[in-house]
């Protein structure tokens, strides 16, 4: 009785952990600006997505939510912050929509992509990237009249965010053949 409790209790320290390191790494991938064009890009979707098809939908749910809940409290884990305001603040103004999507993602790519295979996970990253867009675009269209809405939210950030998703997909593929399994850890 007393070792199955130990082994609960390490599992849960193990995922705490999982979850405080991936807030931090996820913090770091927003920070992170790659030029790229037409506009500079960061590493959120990366974040987003290989936690999602690595980790699955819990673990990669807990670590969105922590990232959220620490923005939230004040501390400047957004891009943009502390220079575009922080907290609710940022969390309410243009980009609110994109943040919401990630935590929705977090989970649908999460479930979907698992015991998938590589075109699997591609197509899993794919639906998840439209939603991350329609939350988005919804929440942005508060902010930005319609005509001019696809060019702010949508257009110059394609592009990179395929790129990302096929990062994602060649870490997962090289991570795949090794005996290294993620998702052993949200067991």
């Amino acid at each position: 009785m007393m070792s199955a409790q130990r082994l609960n209790a390490a599992k849960l320290a193990r995922r705490i952990a999982i979850v405080i390191v991936g807030a931090a790494l996820m913090t770091l991938a927003a920070k992170t600006q790659v030029p790229f064009w037409p506009v500079p890009m960061t590493l959120q979707v990366v974040a987003v997505m290989g936690f999602a098809v690595l980790l699955g939908p819990r673990l990669a749910t807990g670590i969105c939510l922590a990232y959220l809940a620490a923005g939230a409290a004040g501390l400047p884990v957004f891009s943009g912050s502390p220079e575009r305001g922080i907290g609710l603040a940022y969390m309410m103004g243009p980009t609110g929509g994109y943040l919401a999507g990630f935590l929705i993602v977090s989970w649908l790519v999460g479930a979907l992509s698992s015991g998938r295979g590589l075109i699997g996970q591609i197509g899993a990253m794919l639906a998840g990237l439209v939603v991350v867009y329609a939350c988005g675009l919804a929440w942005l269209a508060i902010y930005v009249p319609a005509a001019k809405l696809l060019a702010a939210g949508l257009l110059p950030f394609l592009l990179g965010d395929i790129v990302k998703i096929a990062v994602v997909a060649a870490a997962t593929a090289l991570l795949s053949r090794t005996r290294f399994n993620l998702r052993a850890l949200d067991q």
